[in-house]
């Protein structure tokens, strides 16, 4: 019995070596990424609509050419339609990008008033573009993939979301990064798009 009572430990001592038990820090690990986030999404609507632009050297200049893979079977962009006499938005998204989303309604709007809008899916899996345009809408009149991101280069593309608008002859004379919010669309894109077409 002595044997035995002296093999336990005495309360309130401090764990021997071999004490392999996992400690109780689950609960301040868990809250790491909840604030993290919060830390995040906090820099990301304080930025939303701003109009500290980053200058774009494309702007009057040619668009690049196109350089796309077909994303599904979904109609797929060309230089023909970049080039075509009329206005034109091009737009780099991606599924895992979190403002493509907040700004996605506001390309189905457009799109609905008859803004053409082209799509180039960036650095994305065929499969979760497919998935995002289905979960969300298909504002494009024609999309392709650049999964190397080599026209993004060509594009001076900084990251998704980035929208240029294309003038008739073909030329980009607007370039937005960042989320095309409402405030963005009305006060920004649409009149972009009207100066390009000659409306007053």
């Amino acid at each position: 019995m002595q044997d035995e009572n002296r093999s336990r430990p005495e309360e309130g001592s401090a764990p021997s070596a071999d004490d392999t038990r996992p400690r109780r820090r689950i609960p301040l690990l868990a809250l790491l990424p909840p604030l993290l986030f919060l830390v995040i999404a906090g820099f990301f609507y304080a930025g939303l609509g701003r109009d500290d632009q980053l200058p774009s050297t494309m702007i009057g200049r040619a668009a690049p050419a196109v350089k796309v893979a077909p994303l599904g079977d979904l109609p797929v962009l060309t230089d023909d339609m970049i080039r075509a006499p009329e206005v034109k938005l091009v737009n780099f998204w991606a599924s895992w990008c979190l403002p493509c989303r907040v700004e996605h309604a506001q390309l189905m709007e457009m799109n609905a008033r008859g803004v053409k809008i082209y799509g180039v899916n960036y650095k994305d899996k065929p499969e979760n573009g497919l998935g995002f345009l289905a979960e969300l809408g298909n504002p494009f009149h024609a999309v392709g993939a650049d999964r190397n991101g080599r026209m993004a280069i060509d594009w001076g593309v900084y990251g998704v979301p980035e929208t240029f608008v294309i003038d008739p002859a073909g030329k980009v004379v607007l370039r937005f990064a960042g989320p095309i919010t409402r405030d963005v669309m009305d006060n920004t894109i649409l009149p972009a798009i009207e100066k390009a077409a000659g409306k007053p």
